[in-house]
């Protein structure tokens, strides 16, 4: 059976995310800015990496390496047609998380955001302890509602989401990665229009 996000188009996810109801596109690329040039790394992993909203803040002087991963082969066609200029440094891994034999390369640096709640915490634990990273930086997001897509005119887009939906816990994510030596370096809190929030939490080795 084919993952659901396989099946979500990109400029449907895309579109949805980006509405002024939902400003979670936005979030995320100023986050993603942040995450990216906050620690002394030259190799970085992005997790569920989608269309590559926010490769642009990538720092060719900085970064040697981005691997960008993803479930969706067309997602990544797409996140590499988007950056050429990012040639030799960003590479586009097609890969199953959820799979026990998923092949990962290591990298400085893992970037999460809104994966974890797709994959699981014994998941997301394996992915890390493969690719051995010093730093991981996640972005869980917040409900404050019974749901956990934002209302929108692409909402039925998302239906089968929640065949593999996990609901997120600040401390169970804590405690899943200190169980694989990573403390609890940094925390912040990004409101959403919606109600919703999410929250970013940076781990170190």
């Amino acid at each position: 059976m084919k993952n659901p996000w396989e099946e979500i188009p990109l400029s449907d996810y895309e579109n949805h995310m980006s509405l002024d109801s939902v400003m979670q596109l936005q979030a995320m690329n100023h986050i993603m800015k942040r995450q990216l040039g906050l620690y002394p790394v030259r190799t970085a992993m992005i997790l569920g990496v989608a269309g590559g909203n926010g490769l642009e803040h990538i720092d060719p002087q900085k970064l040697q390496k981005v691997y960008g991963v993803d479930i969706n082969r067309t997602y990544l066609r797409a996140c590499g047609a988007r950056y050429p200029e990012l040639a030799g440094i960003l590479e586009c891994v097609c890969a199953d998380l959820t799979a026990p034999d998923a092949v990962l390369p290591r990298a400085d640096l893992v970037i999460a955001n809104l994966l974890v709640e797709y994959i699981g915490y014994p998941c997301f634990q394996r992915a890390v302890t493969r690719i051995c990273p010093a730093y991981v930086s996640c972005v869980i997001q917040i409900n404050t509602d019974d749901g956990f897509v934002s209302d929108s005119p692409y909402l039925h887009v998302f239906d089968g989401l929640a065949q593999v939906h996990h609901q997120m816990r600040e401390d169970k994510l804590t405690a899943a990665l200190e169980d694989i030596g990573f403390r609890l370096t940094a925390r912040a809190e990004y409101p959403l229009p919606n109600g919703k929030m999410l929250v970013r939490l940076d781990f170190a080795r």
